[in-house]
């Protein structure tokens, strides 16, 4: 992969800092990336090598690129960083451990100067992880202390919008964009839009329910490249934690990734892990613009006016944690006040990683954890009825678990003693009664 063609321009009266991308090894077709941001942070956005690397980086790795070749000066730093990051992907991931990767510099290797005085930002999706990032912030620092964060990016191009073939969310996003502004007045940070497409080399055709790269592997460092763009403005950023470090598995944006994707110049935190779920609800419930805010839903009803839709596995897991904490009345971006069983037992989502065959659950693996921690307070608040259509669900999802464990036994035990012969003698009786 070869990363040139720097440029800062206008388009449509939004300054934007853009690069191509060429495939050398993938066969995908060369493609234009972009960051762009409202005129009035014109000054702040800049072409930098190290910020279009991360974004690329990843996507070059898991689609079997050699080299990413950058036409510019690379931080030593970032370079250090992300040998590590990449190797603790490849371990997590199976990618090819023997095929070469390198990261070039057409013009070199070297520290840049960190702007001064120190700044700091952090990410704001409206999202319960960032919302506790900012509050915990608040209550550490004094808003005249250099620690205290001052900028906030809102992105589109990540939750809301990305995807090459479907990237029609912009009025969710200028709806979340509003609720959000009127937040950061409260807040007193800046906020800055940034809207961004380096999603587009998660490959061709890539749609939501596909989202494995960034999911799984790059989204701590497609933040980190939003905040690299903007290395004239400051000089550290915060991710807000998803897990906590006992619930810790192999994700895209992790404590052992994050810090990898510092440069000289900015340094770039993993924040949170410290708070579960349930405890950053509970110290959110103490400040009302929040509540106000708060927005889970990545796929709000494009006919109203609410920030969420109430019904998908997110929104009901952020309700149900807001009702253990008695705010979920206080909350207007939800369109309940209330939650009963049959809201839970009605919902279904399935496992992402099993055919259409498969039965249905309401927890998958990956939120199981959430679930568990809620349940403690339900039966504190006597919500019985909510705990056990809960532990029914998990129950269900463990069953599951264990039944998908045991398949990939077999196949295992197939594989290596009778060379894969039942695996097609299975196909084959499939194809048969097609």
């Amino acid at each position: 992969m070869k990363i040139h063609g720097f440029r800062k321009d206008i388009q449509n009266s939004r300054p934007r800092v853009s690069a191509s991308v060429a495939w050398e090894d993938s066969g995908f077709p060369e493609r234009q990336i972009y960051f762009e941001t409202d005129a009035k942070f014109a000054g702040d956005l800049s072409c930098n090598p190290n910020a279009f690397l991360l974004a690329a980086v990843i996507p070059a790795l898991h689609h079997g690129e050699r080299r990413v070749l950058v036409d510019g000066v690379l931080c030593p730093q970032l370079r250090n960083g992300l040998t590590i990051a990449l190797q603790l992907i490849r371990n997590w991931y199976g990618h090819a451990k023997e095929r070469p990767f390198v990261i070039e510099a057409a013009q070199g290797f070297g520290p840049p100067l960190p702007r001064q005085p120190q700044r700091v930002a952090s990410f704001l999706s409206g999202g319960v992880d960032s919302l506790a990032t900012l509050y915990s912030n608040r209550l550490d620092f004094p808003l005249i202390h250099p620690g205290s964060i001052q900028d906030c990016f809102f992105v589109h191009g990540f939750d809301i919008g990305g995807y090459e073939h479907l990237d029609r969310n912009q009025e969710a996003f200028d709806l979340a964009l509003g609720s959000l502004r009127t937040f950061a007045q409260s807040a007193q940070v800046a906020l800055i839009p940034v809207s961004t497409n380096l999603r587009y080399l998660e490959g061709p055709g890539a749609l939501p329910e596909n989202n494995f790269i960034f999911s799984k592997e790059s989204h701590g460092a497609a933040l980190a490249a939003v905040a690299h763009a903007f290395s004239p403005r400051i000089t550290r950023a915060l991710i807000a934690s998803t897990n906590t470090i006992p619930d810790l598995a192999p994700l895209g944006s992790h404590p052992l990734l994050d810090p990898s994707y510092s440069t000289a110049a900015l340094s770039i935190r993993h924040d949170g892990a410290r708070f579960s779920r349930s405890e950053k609800l509970t110290l959110l419930s103490k400040w009302d613009p929040a509540l106000r805010t708060i927005r889970a839903c990545v796929n709000p009803p494009q006919t109203s006016q609410s920030m969420n839709c109430g019904q998908c596995e997110k929104c009901l897991r952020t309700m149900t944690a807001l009702l253990t904490a008695g705010k979920l009345q206080d909350c207007p971006s939800y369109p309940f006040d209330d939650i009963s069983p049959g809201q839970l037992r009605s919902l279904n989502v399935r496992f992402h990683h099993v055919q259409k065959s498969a039965p249905f659950a309401l927890i998958t693996p990956k939120v199981a954890h959430f679930w568990r921690d809620l349940l403690p307070g339900l039966q504190q608040i006597g919500r019985g009825d909510l705990v056990e259509v809960i532990e029914a669900k998990l129950a269900e999802q463990e069953e599951y678990a264990a039944q998908i464990r045991k398949r990939n036994r077999a196949h295992e035990l197939d594989r290596k003693y009778l060379g894969g012969f039942l695996s097609k003698m299975n196909r084959l009786r499939r194809s048969r009664r097609r």
